[in-house]
């Protein structure tokens, strides 16, 4: 039988960290992997725009339009708009009132308008919150809604799950 040489051992030692690398890469994937999903349920989360310019007289969202949405700039997908608010910006001004100031509609900016979409989509509930479409949803994160003629920049700011007897 022929002698090893210590290039021979080192090949050696190097295949088998390489095997037990793999190994043990693989059976973290399987035993350690994402959130367990608790279940699948309706969500409708609420996006608030805040200084929208419109100077069309016609608001921009329609309950019942489907508008593709963009979370954290990774496009998802299409949704459907279950509520739309929206009102003109306004402004607060002093006053000989007990509270010392009065919020009025802001006259000097006429079509600067704050708006709230309320969008229905499927997700996974986890112990982390829910996941839709590889995102999570929860308030803070940033979401852009477009449709045939707007592309708006907001943020989440209410996630609730809808229940059964909503549906």
């Amino acid at each position: 039988m022929k002698k090893l040489k210590l290039t021979d051992y080192i090949i050696i030692a190097l295949i088998l960290i390489l095997v037990a690398v793999g190994t043990l890469a693989v059976l973290k994937k399987k035993s350690f992997s994402k959130l367990p999903v608790e279940k699948e349920v309706l969500i409708q989360f609420e996006v608030f725009f805040r200084g929208v310019t419109i100077s069309d007289s016609v608001a921009p969202f329609k309950v019942g339009d489907d508008a593709f949405i963009t979370i954290r700039n990774v496009p998802y997908t299409k949704l459907k708009i279950v509520a739309a608010d929206g009102q003109p910006r306004m402004t607060v001004i002093p006053a000989k009132n007990e509270k010392g100031f009065a919020i009025m509609e802001d006259v000097s900016t006429p079509n600067l308008f704050d708006l709230i979409v309320k969008l229905e989509d499927k997700a996974k509930k986890t112990p982390d919150g829910y996941v839709a479409g590889g995102n999570k949803i929860k308030m803070g994160i940033p979401v852009v809604i477009e449709g045939e003629k707007y592309k708006y920049s907001g943020t989440i700011s209410n996630v609730y799950e809808v229940e059964e007897a909503q549906k």
